[in-house]
């Protein structure tokens, strides 16, 4: 008999994406065809680079990266309406910027999203250019209380009930119908087992399916035209090895639950209740970043830190709240062969000396406005380091500024490796000159000896 082989280590799931990712196959699963011989060897040599940098090891130069907003579009003459609304557009304009900046990875042309889809789900929780935003600047979120504070063990008992039933009909129209629908748990045995499905004969649910259906095509088209845009890219030698995104459970809940304002008064009037919700949404983020990664084949998984940044939280609270759940949450990603991504968006100095407490080589941070050379005496001693050319000086500084920034990065903070030289959050406006400066003076000054 046969003995059973073990199952992968974490580090082993890893290893395994990342051969993958070395010989990228078509959609119709053979080796996919490269442009050149030279656009193989850059393609395989920018994820070399990149894996030696997330694993703290020196690679032959510093990686270097571009990760934009709605720059791509704004810089090609578009409006972001049109990026949202021409899928073509999008992603030839998105072409254009990989080709002319040629970074060692890319995000893809997704940020702008489909303009259509939002429109079929009647979506509330953002407006969006043509829909209470101009056409020339980005969505913007509509936080309000969407979760109601006496709603806690709703969420608790049954997160997909609480989601399908409350949530979702309140940010977006298209779902309406399912407040009328009976929980999936109760459909048990024969008995009464009809009456759960007397909600689906009824014409508020039969017209929510039916929105749906219609967003869901829409959502397909978007995602073939997204899918294409990658894997001409890669075919350029241009890898994208973004594989989705998950979330910081408190974020889940003070992003577009609860908000903001909701979340801070939690803390204080039912702290218990927020843990136990903290704790129940942790495997259901781990869930949503690991079957990203699967599904895509790519291992980072992005990782927005909104809530948890200097001056939301006393240092008490972020232990208590923020940190305990998100450290699980990137472990468990870990443990499945995933790359934590997390993005310290806004200044994190308070925050350093908790979160280096990560496995060594494991994740990748985007460092937004935090002093860098902290970092990396703190957290970078454990992981990778994503940035920080801010975003006011690729808008407002020359490509001078720009070139002695990115050399003192490289001095201190590329040191020894685990360094991705790139801006520190994402932006819609830039002297096409200084991103340009900030990629080419990498290349050449970057080169470990």
């Amino acid at each position: 008999m046969d003995k059973q082989k073990a199952p992968l280590s974490a580090e082993e799931k890893l290893e395994a994406a990342f051969q993958r990712l070395l010989s990228p196959k078509d959609p119709a699963g053979n080796d996919l065809q490269f442009q050149s011989a030279e656009a193989k060897a850059n393609y395989q040599a920018s994820i070399t680079r990149i894996k030696d940098a997330i694993q703290l090891r020196e690679p032959d130069r510093v990686p270097v990266t571009v990760l934009p907003s709605m720059f791509p579009y704004l810089n090609a003459g578009m409006t972001v309406e049109e990026a949202m609304y021409d899928y073509e557009k999008c992603t030839t304009a998105f072409k254009k910027f990989v080709l002319e900046y040629r970074p060692d990875m890319h995000i893809g042309a997704s940020a702008p999203g489909p303009g259509k889809f939002y429109e079929l789900l009647d979506y509330k929780l953002y407006s969006w250019p043509g829909h209470g935003v101009a056409p020339e600047h980005c969505y913007q979120c509509n936080e309000a209380e969407y979760m109601k504070a006496d709603e806690y063990d709703l969420l608790i008992s049954d997160p997909s009930f609480y989601f399908r039933n409350f949530y979702l009909p309140r940010i977006g129209g298209a779902f309406e119908g399912f407040k009328m629908l009976a929980p999936f748990t109760s459909i048990l045995e024969m008995y009464g087992l009809a009456f759960n499905f007397v909600p689906f004969a009824l014409p508020p649910v039969q017209a929510s399916f039916q929105k749906l259906f219609e967003a869901g095509a829409e959502a397909l088209r978007w995602v073939m035209a997204m899918g294409a845009s990658d894997g001409a890219l890669t075919a350029m030698g241009f890898p994208n090895i973004i594989g989705g995104f998950t979330k910081a459970p408190f974020d889940v809940i003070g992003d577009t639950l609860r908000g903001t304002k909701g979340i801070m008064l939690d803390i204080y009037r039912r702290p218990d209740k927020l843990i136990a919700a903290l704790e129940h949404l942790t495997p259901i983020m781990i869930a949503m970043g690991v079957s990203a990664a699967q599904q895509t084949g790519n291992p980072l998984i992005f990782i927005p830190l909104h809530k948890g940044a200097d001056g939301f939280l006393s240092d008490e609270q972020f232990k208590k709240f923020y940190w305990p759940t998100l450290k699980q949450v990137m472990l468990g990603l870990i443990e499945n062969g995933c790359i934590p991504f997390p993005a310290l968006e806004g200044h994190w100095e308070s925050r350093l000396d908790v979160i280096q407490d990560v496995p060594r080589a494991t994740t990748a941070w985007m460092v937004d406005q935090s002093d860098m050379v902290k970092v990396k005496q703190t957290l970078g001693q454990n992981a990778c380091l994503i940035g920080n050319v801010s975003s006011s000086m690729l808008k407002l500084g020359t490509p001078q500024d720009v070139r002695d920034y990115a050399k003192m990065l490289i001095d201190t903070v590329g040191k020894g490796g685990g360094f991705i030289m790139s801006n520190g959050a994402f932006f819609d406006e830039a002297k096409p000159e200084n991103v340009k400066a900030m990629v080419e003076f990498t290349r050449e000054y970057g080169v470990y000896k």
